[in-house]
């Protein structure tokens, strides 16, 4: 059994396409059903169902994947490990996360003090964070909402107030603040459902004693911060790191209910991270710390999310 047929019976499985798995890998379908083949021959049962041209894995597969996902993922803890040993001052960090504008400005201040260090990132939803970590493909994940497993470790970063965004000449402009409830009646703008920002607010809502009357649902903060712009309805925006002069619209403070978000850094604590990785969470940590210290006040062409 040789290392190269695990990484290949890995993707196989991954996908149950041989086609594909063989496009992936860069190498012949032939030649990948021959190692797969072989494989199945050194374990002494087949991994894999087959009908026709399609593969699906069967019970034993899915026993063998397990290991192999072990046995790989170790493989790879250790070589990062002696990696770090060896004083290497180059590294790869993987992250995935709900949203990446938070990110940016730290990951290029982290860049430009280590320059060598290479990114690998994805953008997820909660169920498949959950499950990247598990798995152990990836260091981190950075999200609003807390990541559910039992050695799934994390630190608060990021704490962000959620406002109010209203449009020039809006009946509530000329305030400051505002309880949610008196905006039970007016037309909102949000996000479609299940997006996780979408979930948070709707949270705020159900506090708060309302139900939306959502008017438009989009998937980019670009387009809230355009339809609010135009005076279609209201939106809740999210006040981190806001240059106060980028748009006319107004945000207030919603008094009732306490409408905040706290994004978080989670990792694997059963994982091994890397000397790069652990440079990079000790680096955002103080690097919010600092941000928090100056937050000015927030508009929305940044802030909706």
């Amino acid at each position: 059994m040789e290392l190269l047929q695990l990484h290949y019976f890995r993707t196989v499985a991954k996908l149950e396409h041989m086609t594909r798995a063989a496009q992936e890998l860069h190498i012949a379908q032939p030649a990948l059903s021959k190692t797969i083949s072989r494989l199945e021959a050194d374990v002494g049962v087949p991994l894999f169902d087959r009908e026709g041209r399609q593969i699906r894995l069967n019970s034993f597969g899915k026993a063998f994947l397990d290991k192999v996902e072990t046995a790989l993922n170790a493989l790879e803890e250790g070589r990062r490990e002696v990696a770090d040993m060896a004083g290497s001052e180059q590294g790869s960090i993987s992250l995935a996360m709900s949203t990446l504008n938070r990110l940016t400005d730290p990951l290029s201040a982290f860049l430009s003090v280590y320059p060598n260090v290479n990114f690998r990132m994805t953008q997820s939803s909660m169920d498949e964070m959950a499950q990247l970590l598990e798995a152990g493909e990836v260091d981190f994940c950075f999200t609003a909402m807390p990541i559910e497993g039992p050695d799934i470790d994390a630190l608060a970063v990021l704490h962000e107030e959620v406002y109010l965004a209203v449009p020039p000449g809006h009946r509530l402009a000329h305030r400051c603040s505002v309880a949610l409830s008196e905006v039970a009646n007016e037309p909102f703008i949000g996000y479609k459902e299940g997006f996780i920002f979408q979930k948070m607010n709707d949270a705020f809502c159900r506090e708060a004693g309302i139900s939306p009357n959502f008017v438009c649902r989009v998937d980019e903060p670009a387009a809230i911060a355009s339809l609010v712009r135009t005076g279609l309805g209201v939106a809740f925006a999210g006040g981190c790191n806001i240059n106060a002069t980028s748009t006319p619209l107004t945000l207030l403070h919603i008094e009732q209910p306490v409408c905040q978000r706290t994004f978080q850094l989670a990792w694997h604590e059963k994982r091994y991270l890397s000397k790069a990785a652990r440079n990079f969470r000790d680096f955002v940590v103080d690097y919010f710390a600092g941000q928090q210290k100056q937050v000015e006040a927030p508009t929305l062409e940044a802030a909706v999310k």
